[in-house]
């Protein structure tokens, strides 16, 4: 980690002073301010194995990128001592820099100074740069360490929370917003990163809950720790309320930089575009073996994307939470893509409360900033169970249909082998608007499996046969025979196209540059009332 330097002592300007005098005054006050409240605060702050939010911002911005916004900002607060302790900066580091040369604004919780606690200066500042974030269309990545609202400031503390959540709307489907959890995140603080399109968090420093261990031993008896009440694996692979979990800062901030890499400034622009030495039309020889044409052996969709997307790179989000469906950014042609897929892995990849919510959430942040969606199906059906009905596995599978019905970026289907019932029509049928759908020779779209489906047809004639599972297997093939050939949907325009797996990649790379120029609009409405 890197060191600073010890803190220098207050400067007495003479009365009279030249510009040089005066300029020599400004660098000791930024020196001062740069180093921080004190070295031992540094030092305890290194302590705890976390950085400081200047070494943070480093790490995250391009090198001599960052511009500083009110620096020499201090509270004006009386009472409880605050008089007498009016450090600048008020905790928070404020200001804009480029990664990968493009613009980003940012603002980092300083723990060294109260905390990195909320109060009126220390909110007005990230307000400033949020607002600064929004009207020139840039992206804002908030680096949180702190203790929540300064209690010594009382409701004024807690209004500036309101002025962030408001912010935090605001420019929700405007502008790319990235919550970096590097500390503690307690009480009302945590529905800002909530309120943000990706939460980070870096393991064994980073915790976020709306109540403390504490009070929940008193009001409940339970007996828990910090990062198994509110840890970085339990909002990856419990709530998730985090899209991705870390080892350490300096990993989780390198990739945060590679996620801005694919996303656009703001929802008026495109995603850049990355020349690709990967040929667009490369077979894809690979899939013949990945995928099994037998329907119920599992495969691994993620080694599918990787076969199909540029040089094998991809973004995935959420990758612990909800396994069963796969959301990840690539590349395809050099053009970032957003990817829905169910993963035969997990679940045999059905769709369930959390796979819908976790899709849903993925499909509405593509459609606000201009990504193209390919959705891969293999679907055998929603999860049935008691506990999934009474959860609202109606309502809630209903968000991920809402979300594909309302995008209006080019989004194409590919059904790999099954795609049965509701399930094959929520993950972006043609019927609910998919501008193309293509299929491999191997697919089965079907109310139903061909077995339940002759159980139900043909029940009595099954039961009143001399031999019945005799009767039952052939009606079974008889069925699938009939309505579940490879070629029934194409036949009947449910899908464009039957195409040789090899294909995939450049088929896929057609499509989207031909629907690259697409352009769709939505009925006149303030909002639509979406499932929640």
């Amino acid at each position: 980690m890197t060191t600073t330097q010890p803190r220098l002592p207050p400067v007495a300007p003479p009365q009279h002073q030249d510009l040089r005098g005066r300029v020599a005054e400004l660098d000791a006050v930024r020196a001062q301010v740069h180093a921080g409240p004190s070295p031992r605060a540094t030092q305890a702050q290194h302590g705890k194995g976390k950085l400081t939010a200047r070494e943070r911002i480093a790490l995250l911005l391009d090198d001599d990128s960052f511009h500083e916004v009110e620096p020499l900002r201090r509270h004006r607060a009386q009472g409880f001592g605050l008089e007498a302790k009016k450090p600048h900066t008020d905790g928070v580091v404020t200001g804009w820099g480029t990664v990968h040369g493009r613009r980003v604004f940012v603002y980092a919780h300083d723990f060294r100074i109260f905390g990195g606690a909320l109060g009126e200066a220390h909110a007005q500042k990230i307000h400033k740069i949020m607002d600064m974030a929004i009207s020139t269309g840039a992206p804002l990545v908030s680096l949180n360490d702190g203790a929540g609202a300064r209690i010594q400031e009382g409701v004024t503390a807690l209004a500036g929370y309101g002025g962030i959540f408001r912010r935090n709307t605001a420019a929700s489907g405007v502008i790319p917003q990235i919550s970096v959890m590097l500390g503690p995140c307690a009480g009302g603080a945590a529905y800002s990163p909530a309120l943000t399109d990706f939460v980070f968090m870096v393991r064994d420093i980073s915790q976020m809950f709306i109540t403390g261990p504490d009070v929940v031993q008193a009001v409940t008896g339970e007996r828990i720790s910090h990062n198994g009440l509110g840890g970085a694996d339990v909002h990856a692979d419990v709530s998730g309320v985090s899209h991705l979990a870390y080892a350490d800062e300096e990993t989780c901030l390198e990739e945060v930089r590679y996620l801005l890499s694919l996303l656009p400034g703001n929802s008026r622009e495109l995603p850049p575009f990355v020349p690709s030495g990967d040929p667009a039309d490369r077979r894809c020889e690979a899939l013949l073996d990945l995928v099994p044409a037998d329907g119920n052996r599992p495969y691994d969709m993620r080694k599918v994307i990787e076969e199909i997307v540029d040089d094998a790179d991809c973004f995935e989000i959420q990758p612990t939470w909800a396994p069963n469906v796969i959301c990840a950014l690539a590349r395809i042609d050099g053009h970032v893509t957003g990817i829905v897929a169910n993963q035969p892995q997990s679940l045999a990849g059905v769709l369930d409360i959390q796979a819908s919510e976790k899709a849903a959430r993925f499909v509405q942040f593509c459609d606000a900033f201009n990504i193209p969606l390919v959705t891969l199906v293999d679907v055998p059906g929603f999860l049935p169970g008691v506990g999934q009905e009474h959860d609202g596995i109606i309502r809630h599978g209903a968000k991920l249909l809402y979300a594909y019905c309302n995008a209006t970026v080019p989004r194409i289907q590919l059904i790999l082998r099954k795609a049965y019932g509701g399930a094959y029509i929520v993950m972006d049928s043609r019927s609910i608007g998919a501008d193309l759908s293509f299929a491999w020779p191997v697919n089965e779209i079907a109310v139903m499996g061909a077995e339940g489906a002759a159980n139900v047809i043909h029940r009595r004639e099954i039961a009143a046969a001399e031999d019945p599972e005799a009767t039952r297997t052939h009606k079974i093939k008889e069925y699938r025979s009939e309505l579940m050939h490879p070629y029934y949907a194409a036949e009947r325009g449910l899908v464009d196209d039957v195409i040789d797996p090899v294909r995939t990649r450049a088929v896929l790379a057609e499509a989207l540059a031909m629907l690259r120029s697409k352009h769709a609009e939505l009925p006149s409405r303030k909002h639509g009332n979406q499932p929640v």
